[in-house]
């Protein structure tokens, strides 16, 4: 499934991306608040995304820009079990990119995916409590923070809080005057 906003294309993830994911994961800024770590080798990165392809409860987009299809980041959606109704999302974006709506931009397409195309109740997202760029991101697509997950982020040999980010379907549809 491919979405689109105003300034990106979100594709599936293929075995195409590597490299350039490898090169995501591997920026010591883009890992900061991830608790997938810095990959040792493309070798470890192909068993990521290879894991992520085979996943049928999660869906990973490659992001790029509109007008030239440059890789910027990646999204993905990862469902709960049905009668939940929800998936919590999560992104990543080169550095380059930080800054200039872009995260805002692909979470409000991921918003509107899930509750107008899949019929979803909830989205989630977190985000590790120093990371004040995400949690940025996050209310202001809208997300309402719900609480905090004390030390639960494996973050390079440390544990981190997490908090936790929340939209109904029915706040979405108030806010998008729906």
């Amino acid at each position: 499934m491919e979405l689109s906003t105003q300034r990106l294309l979100l594709q599936p993830v293929t075995a195409a991306d590597i490299p350039v994911i490898h090169r995501l994961h591997s920026m010591p800024e883009t890992d900061e608040y991830n608790t997938l770590g810095i990959p040792g080798s493309i070798a470890v990165t192909t068993e990521v995304v290879n894991g992520w392809c085979n996943d049928l409860m999660q869906k990973v987009w490659s992001i790029t820009l509109m007008d030239t299809r440059e890789f910027i980041g990646l999204a993905a959606m990862v469902f709960k079990a049905s009668r939940f109704s929800s998936a919590e999302i999560w992104y990543k974006f080169d550095v380059a990119y930080w800054g200039k709506g872009f995260a805002t931009e692909a979470v409000e397409g991921l918003l509107q995916y899930a509750f107008e195309d899949l019929q979803l109740h909830r989205v989630e997202a977190g985000c590790a409590v120093d990371n004040i760029g995400s949690a940025r991101v996050l209310e202001k697509a809208g997300m309402q923070r719900e609480g905090r997950k004390r030390k639960v982020l494996p973050i390079r040999g440390q544990w981190s809080d997490n908090f936790m980010y929340a939209i109904l379907e029915e706040d979405y549809r108030q806010q998008k005057g729906r």
